[in-house]
């Protein structure tokens, strides 16, 4: 009996050894199948896939993304043939960059020549190289470059006062992508027409000037005068779109040079809350604005007196070449008079953020620096509105700056005449045209309501009325008042008569009413390029000196006869 039980005992001990096995090996199998599944997952991510998952605060300060390939062979074929780079390139590098340098001169300067250009003992080094997508004819390559060389470059430079200086370029720290384009890709060694080089992107330099047995510093103005000269020089003369071409086989290649794709209209309407750079009184603000930091291309507003919140209400057009890399600058200054104008801040907006045809309404915070984009300090913001018209694209949309705007077909025939006639003038260029050009029209303002209106009376509400003026005309109406309400609904149309639409602007500014008088609540500042394009439109704007007050209004536009004087 003891036996039989001994027996089943272990037959039983057994078959579950062998069920528990086979359960195991099952999930253990389970488990390597679902490792390797993540494993090729993990495989296929992206880096945009690993920062979705990782902020960039919780990765370990050796990992770095790079979509780049490192180059450590050819940094270790360069720096053996860089003696003779150094000795051909140089004659060649003087050629060519005394002119770009003599081209963005400064005032100050009369003249700039080398009078000595080596690149020193230390090579740069390529720190990785990316192949892009393009046009089936043509391939596109980034070089990410490294520089921390010992150059000696030497340049006579000549001042507007008779002051000759040798002055020592040394220390130079540069680090950025070059962009080659190799087009058109021919069946004739080396199987591409042309090279295309450009910077794609200057992500530092530094360099020291020195003065050859003295002190630059001792010399006022001479400074900042030379380093403005070769920081617009390379800026401008090769940086992105900007592009030089090598002709490799003959042919002709004037279709890869640089054109103009569209334009960009921009109204730069006010500031607020603008950092004050005087002891006694006010800044006296002005604005620098631009798409490409070419001196001719570079437009600055007028000078606003003793305000920190100025209004400036003034168009600038400027010639845009590429929409996806472009952008546009405003830097900020308050005017010392004959003394150097003192810096307030700087902003940035993408031209890719723009869509071609619509109003684009952005409040941009000014920073001190572009590259680091954070700034404890408030500086202030600027108010612009910006419209982007692309060359080819008449039959899209309408651009109100332009004179042909929305002239019917009779009215372009008849146009055609005249300017037949005015053609012996050549001297009255398109943009002097688009100056001239005059919409008039009747505005009709509803001011439907507001929202979320801060509280001006002891109980907690407000008497709340809003007073709309149109500043080059000086038109001024009154909404009526409503008692204690923090979103009042007023729905009152005013008509405006406007003699200058592109140059107008509309001022709706809300006040709480008190016995004695009236305290401002805040405003909005609107230009009537939105209404000449959509016609008809109704929106909410945000009222500036609230915290979260809103207008709600409805526009409408009813054109008259366009004339250009």
């Amino acid at each position: 009996m003891a036996f039989m039980l001994g027996y089943v005992l272990g037959f039983a001990f057994g078959i579950s050894l062998i069920v528990g096995f086979a359960r195991y090996q099952n999930v253990r199998s389970k488990r390597r199948t679902h490792l390797a599944a993540a494993i090729a997952a993990f495989a296929r991510m992206t880096v945009e896939d690993s920062r979705k998952l990782f902020a960039d605060q919780f990765l370990p300060p050796w990992v770095v993304f790079s979509q780049r390939q490192k180059l450590t062979w050819l940094n270790h074929q360069l720096d053996k043939i860089w003696p003779y780079v150094d000795e051909a390139a140089s004659e060649i590098i003087r050629n060519s960059v005394e002119p770009i340098l003599e081209q963005y001169r400064s005032a100050v300067l009369s003249s700039l020549q080398f009078s000595k250009l080596t690149l020193g003992t230390v090579a740069p080094q390529f720190t990785g190289v990316s192949i892009l997508e393009g046009a089936p004819d043509e391939i596109i390559m980034e070089l990410e470059l490294q520089w921390d060389g010992n150059p000696k470059f030497i340049l006579d430079i000549k001042t507007r006062v008779g002051v000759a200086l040798p002055i020592q370029i040394k220390n130079i720290g540069f680090t950025g992508v070059f962009r080659l384009i190799f087009k058109p890709l021919v069946d004739e060694f080396p199987c591409f027409g042309a090279v295309c080089y450009s910077l794609r992107e200057k992500k530092n330099l530094d360099f020291t000037l020195k003065v050859v047995g003295g002190e630059i510093s001792g010399i006022p103005g001479i400074s900042d005068a030379l380093e403005e000269t070769i920081r617009d020089a390379i800026e401008d003369s090769i940086t992105w779109p900007v592009r030089k071409i090598i002709p490799i086989l003959p042919g002709d290649y004037s279709y890869l040079e640089l054109k103009p794709v569209g334009t960009l209209e921009v109204k730069l309407i006010e500031a607020k809350e603008l950092s004050n750079k005087d002891i006694i009184g006010k800044s006296d603000p002005f604005a620098e604005l631009f798409v490409r930091p070419l001196r001719d291309r570079i437009k600055t507003s007028q000078t606003i007196n003793n305000q920190t919140n100025p209004i400036w209400n003034e168009h600038f057009e400027f010639v845009v070449e590429d929409v996806s890399t472009q952008h546009l600058t405003i830097r900020v200054y308050d005017n010392e008079g004959i003394q150097a104008s003192e810096f307030i801040g700087c902003a940035q907006v993408p031209l890719s953020e723009l869509e071609a045809g619509k109003v684009k309404v952005v409040w941009l915070k000014l920073v001190k620096d572009l590259e680091i984009q954070r700034d404890q300090k408030n500086r202030g913001q600027v108010h612009l509105e910006l419209l982007y018209c692309p060359l080819n694209a008449e039959s899209e949309f309408f651009n109100p700056f332009d004179p042909n705007f929305r002239l019917t077909t009779v009215e372009k025939a008849f146009k055609h005449v005249i300017d037949e006639a005015e053609s012996t003038d050549p001297l009255k260029s398109t943009s002097q045209m688009k100056k001239d050009v005059i919409i008039r029209g009747v505005l009709s303002v509803t001011v439907i309501s507001a929202e979320n209106l801060p509280a001006k009376d002891l109980l907690g509400k407000s008497d709340p009325f809003v007073v709309l003026t149109m500043k080059k005309s000086e038109q001024k109406y009154k909404t009526r008042v409503l008692n204690d309400t923090l979103n009042p609904a007023w729905n009152q149309t005013f008509d405006f008569v406007v003699e200058d639409g592109l140059h107008e602007l509309l001022i709706l500014e809300v006040y709480d009413h008190d016995t004695f008088g009236k305290d401002k609540m805040g405003r909005c500042i609107m230009t009537l390029t939105r209404a000449i394009l959509e016609v008809e439109f109704k929106d909410s704007f945000p009222i500036d000196g609230t915290e979260s007050g809103r207008l709600n209004l409805h526009i409408k536009w009813t054109p008259q006869t366009i004339f250009r004087d």
